[in-house]
């Protein structure tokens, strides 16, 4: 069947949109609707094999990472998991490296599930909003009960397991007036990894805008510079970030790793629990299912007319207004979801969370450029160039009056400071 032509992440809900929470903001628990019925939950058997053969074989890399997504993947039950990994196991291609990630809420997490992630190598995404009052807020269960115990109880699993984990904040109208308190309280708990994930979430009943729990564009923007200016105070190279992260990774060349931010997308599908396959993770809906792997190999979906067009169109259909933005590189029109808004001069496709974005991005981008021009520097006296992480501490040990880590000879207030 050969190879996709590039990496790609999938999305696989063997779940489907089951969860055993109902979090007053979740966009997926919706998709249950696709599949009325039996067909809901649990991927089959048969399915889930031609899945991991395919998805084997279509990766063009030495490592191939698997994603296991939902609603929740761990209602699923741990002898689900320990039939994905004897599958894995299996069919594992000789030369190369199986890697498992899993996105949870965290409640179902107990001793034996975190032996079985330590042992099999798995990867977590928890989901945590905070400190317990605004977790609670909007993470709750079906009878509206609080999960913040429930999850925290979980999130020490997987530390006392030493399981490798990130945190992925839901970013939203309550919790993004308290900058300080979210991130402080993610560092009393010695996280390390952390991202936040901005609140769009469609008018309830299919109304214009969006939901009142959505963040606004200009607080989230306030949010991130905040957070921003007290890891620069003394958190780099303990804490990362994960927007923080791709603003930098514009200062080495690299293409950004999280989708949104990429002048593409479509590398970041999903696979349903029937085998069908959409898009993207928020198009989960008929006009962007685009076959299942039952009758048609997963690769040929990757690489189909569809999806390439569907990726695209991120690009094409960016607003002049952001093709000459000066933080173009950072943003690259976020994510063509949010891509709700007009440009002052009427032209669709401007992102909604752009009047946060583009301040942020301004606010980091004399950092970003610092880290650019010592690693340009560097690199030019030494091979191999230095780690990205050495660069990135270097230039936050240096003062105002301290020479510029540049090699200008200059003081560092009056060469790149600033830039």
């Amino acid at each position: 069947m050969g190879k996709a032509s590039r990496e790609f992440q999938v999305f696989a809900k063997p779940a489907g949109a089951v969860c055993n929470l109902n979090c007053c903001y979740c966009y997926y628990l919706e998709k249950k609707n696709l599949y009325p019925g039996h067909e809901s939950f649990p991927m089959a058997d048969d399915i889930l094999e031609a899945y991991i053969i395919q998805h084997i074989e279509a990766h063009p890399g030495p490592v191939i990472n698997f994603s296991w997504h939902g609603g929740e993947p761990t209602v699923l039950g741990l002898e689900y998991f320990r039939k994905i990994t004897a599958m894995q196991r299996k069919h594992w291609p000789a030369g190369r490296r199986i890697t498992n990630g899993i996105q949870t809420n965290g409640t179902l997490l107990n001793e034996e599930w975190c032996r079985f992630l330590a042992k099999a190598g798995f990867s977590v995404g928890i989901s945590i909003d905070g400190p317990q009052e605004m977790h609670d807020r909007y993470r709750v269960t079906k009878n509206r009960n609080a999960t913040h115990k429930r999850t925290m109880t979980g999130y020490h699993l997987l530390q006392k397991h030493r399981i490798p984990h990130d945190i992925l904040c839901v970013v939203n109208a309550h919790n993004v007036q308290y900058p300080t308190e979210v991130y402080r309280f993610f560092k009393q708990i010695e996280a390390r990894h952390i991202g936040f994930l901005p609140l769009v979430a469609p008018q309830p009943d299919a109304g214009q805008g969006v939901s009142p729990l959505s963040v606004t564009a200009e607080a989230f923007g306030r949010f991130l510079c905040t957070i921003f200016d007290e890891w620069m105070d003394g958190d780099i190279g303990r804490i990362k970030l994960q927007i923080f992260e791709e603003a930098a990774r514009t200062a080495f060349g690299q293409e950004h790793s999280l989708c949104i931010f990429r002048k593409t997308c479509g590398d970041v599908p999903v696979v349903e629990q029937n085998g069908d396959f959409y898009s993207c993770d928020h198009f989960v809906d008929p006009e962007h299912c685009l076959g299942n792997i039952r009758e048609t190999p997963l690769v040929e979906l990757l690489e189909s007319p569809a999806q390439r067009a569907f990726g695209q169109a991120k690009w094409d259909g960016l607003p002049r207004y952001c093709r000459t933005c000066e933080v173009l590189d950072m943003c690259n029109g976020g994510c063509p979801k949010n891509r709700i808004l007009h440009t002052t001069d009427g032209e669709a496709g401007l992102n909604c969370l752009c009047a946060g974005y583009k301040p942020f991005f301004t606010h980091c981008r004399p950092f970003v450029l610092e880290i650019a021009a010592l690693w340009q520097q560097q690199a030019r006296e030494t091979a191999p160039a230095p780690p990205q992480d050495t660069v990135i501490k270097e230039i936050t040990k240096t003062g105002r009056n301290d020479p510029c880590p540049c090699g200008s000879g200059r003081k560092y207030k009056k060469c790149c400071l600033g830039k």
